[in-house]
């Protein structure tokens, strides 16, 4: 699979629509580590930004960014995806050690590093699922890194709208062993069904001892924060219309479903763990992130 990814390596999966966002989180993970109060370190994540035309010329240290922090998205927003980012390696890595799961599932993977970065334990297996042109373009990068993973690393190109349940198991996934699942950033753009599907798929692949940690959010309408700084911010500086990109339908209670399916669930604002670290973002008025949730559900074992 990664000599699939690397034959169509380049830059089309990720010039354009969701596949740009992956490059706005990158630059965001990109300040965090230059950060002298860093929550995260990504160290990959600049050479990203730099290797697509499209992001090029963005930040990637807080001092590049017209303003500081005091720009809404490379400062408030970008703190947001380095707190993020902090608060689900955590999650990961709590999941598997001391004695955990042994195979993560990453779902809309995009640019994510983890592989690489984190220090996983003996036998873990990291999946990553995306486009075919998002990995390719991470492939093509992390090679001329000459970086090397940290765990066996399986990158299945596929779009999650395919039979991404066939290619899993195809590549090697244990249905009857404990998983962790990651759906970071992702189910906001996918329609209410999809969600839904999502979710009960990940149930129906997770044995007992498996674990869950995915980001929703709450708003009734998402126009209503149309002028929020964050969106307006985002729109204006690299051409991102977030508000086009979500899905306008209600979300469903994703994190209720999973508690009726008997796991055990629990969810947070980011603010709880900007609170919990000592810097991130803090709730201020016509707030993007009012309505964001940190969601992480354990399945018990038999």
């Amino acid at each position: 699979m990664v000599g699939t990814a690397h034959r169509n390596a380049g830059v089309e999966g990720v010039e354009g629509g969701v596949g740009l966002t992956a490059l706005m989180v990158a630059a965001a993970r990109a300040i965090e580590t230059h950060r002298h109060d860093s929550l995260a370190r990504d160290v990959y994540a600049e050479h990203f930004v730099r290797a697509a035309p499209a992001s090029a010329g963005w930040p990637v240290r807080i001092e590049q960014a017209a303003d500081g922090d005091a720009n809404p998205l490379w400062g408030r927003f970008a703190r947001y995806f380095g707190l993020r980012t902090r608060v689900l390696d955590d999650f990961l890595l709590r999941s598997v050690h001391p004695q955990g799961a042994r195979q993560v599932v990453l779902l809309g993977a995009g640019l994510d590093a983890r592989a690489f970065r984190l220090d996983w334990p003996s036998g873990c297996v990291i999946f990553e699922i995306d486009r075919e042109g998002v990995l390719a373009f991470k492939h093509k990068v992390l090679g001329g890194l000459s970086a090397t993973p940290k765990a066996a690393r399986v990158p299945i190109p596929i779009d999650l709208r395919a039979d991404w349940v066939g290619a899993l198991t195809d590549a090697g996934f244990d249905a009857t062993a404990p998983s962790v699942w990651l759906a970071e950033g992702l189910l906001f753009y996918l329609p209410n069904a999809a969600e839904k599907y999502l979710i009960d798929t990940v149930d129906g692949l997770s044995a007992g001892g498996s674990a869950l940690a995915f980001e929703a959010k709450l708003e009734k309408d998402l126009l209503d924060y149309r002028d929020s700084p964050l969106y307006t911010s985002t729109k204006r500086q690299i051409g991102i219309d977030l508000l086009d990109l979500f899905s306008g339908e209600q979300r469903p209670d994703s994190a209720g479903d999973l508690a009726g399916k008997g796991w055990s669930t629990s969810v947070h604002t980011p603010f709880d763990f900007t609170r919990r670290h000592g810097c991130g973002p803090l709730p201020e008025q016509n707030d993007a992130l009012e309505g964001n949730r940190w969601v992480f559900a354990t399945k018990p074992r038999p």
